[in-house]
């Protein structure tokens, strides 16, 4: 089955940033047949988009201390092979290019055997301090995207 193209590339923008993240499927996060409960691929998608945030300098954290908040708006998970307790598996996750006031992110988890098991893709929003909806990037976001297109960002 082909990988879902979620945000497809628009013209002139900055090559896609990753970070792939190993980690072992935990016994609390599989149901009674031993397959990871659907409810836990949340939790994969953001141990990855904690990494590469943390990678690029646009982890939570960077954006806490900004008084900007990036709530999930929208999240899709696209389920193909299950995962199975005590199984490692990657997860990687993708950011991609746009000048929306927005963070876009694709994922694809690859099972103990390098099949890739299930994809997805989340959509961030910025908040202002007062939990208003940001419009257009806050200047420590439009500032990473000028370094990125520029292709100024450690790989």
């Amino acid at each position: 089955m082909p990988i879902p193209t979620y945000f497809p590339p628009a013209c002139g923008a900055a090559s896609p940033l990753t970070a792939t993240v190993t980690r072992p499927v935990r016994f609390e996060e599989v149901d009674a047949l031993g397959i990871v409960w659907h409810g836990r691929y949340a939790s994969y998608f953001e141990d990855a988009r904690v990494a590469l945030g943390d990678k690029y300098g646009v982890g939570y954290l960077d954006i806490y201390h900004r008084s900007i908040s990036a709530p999930i708006k929208q999240m899709r998970v696209d389920y193909m092979l299950p995962l199975t307790f005590g199984e490692t598996v990657t997860v990687e996750a993708t950011l991609h290019w746009t000048e929306a006031a927005r963070l876009n992110y694709s994922y694809i988890i690859r099972n103990g055997r390098g099949e890739v098991a299930t994809t997805g893709c989340t959509v961030q929003l910025f908040l202002d301090p007062q939990g208003q909806l940001q419009v257009c990037q806050p200047e420590f976001i439009a500032d990473f995207m000028t370094r990125w297109k520029r292709g100024e960002l450690a790989r």
